[in-house]
């Protein structure tokens, strides 16, 4: 598939996926135009590296954990070597502190709110 049908398939703009090339997180096939074409399997490799960015991974690791992935058959292409293992129990416990900050948050709002709501009666339309 051309650039434009894997933007459009996964919502990535085609800069986006210039610079997965770029880093080395995505590869195409080149047709005699020079025009890059992408296999099927391109619609999931970009979901997952989605998802890693937005775990707050950066490309260099990305590169390092998408061979270790399942694909679309269910298999793995590599297995995590135990540094990468350590290096990847720390982000997820970055994560999970997030996470923790997040729930606090949300704990203070859901406060706020229902005291301003003791004040008040809505009505729902």
């Amino acid at each position: 598939m051309r650039i434009g049908e894997l933007a459009q398939r996964t919502g990535v703009s085609e800069r986006s996926l210039r610079y997965y090339e770029e880093q080395r997180l995505l590869a195409a096939e080149r047709t005699p135009g020079g025009h890059r074409d992408y296999a099927e399997q391109a619609v999931d490799r970009v979901v997952h590296i989605q998802e890693l960015f937005a775990a707050g991974l950066c490309s260099k690791k990305i590169v390092q954990i998408l061979p270790c992935m399942r694909d679309t058959d269910g298999g793995a292409n590599e297995y995590a070597t135990p540094e990468l293992v350590g290096e990847l129990e720390v982000e997820r416990a970055r994560i999970d502190g997030m996470i923790a900050d997040l729930l606090r948050s949300r704990g203070v709002l859901d406060e706020v709110i229902e005291r301003a709501g003791a004040g008040f009666t809505t009505t729902v339309v």
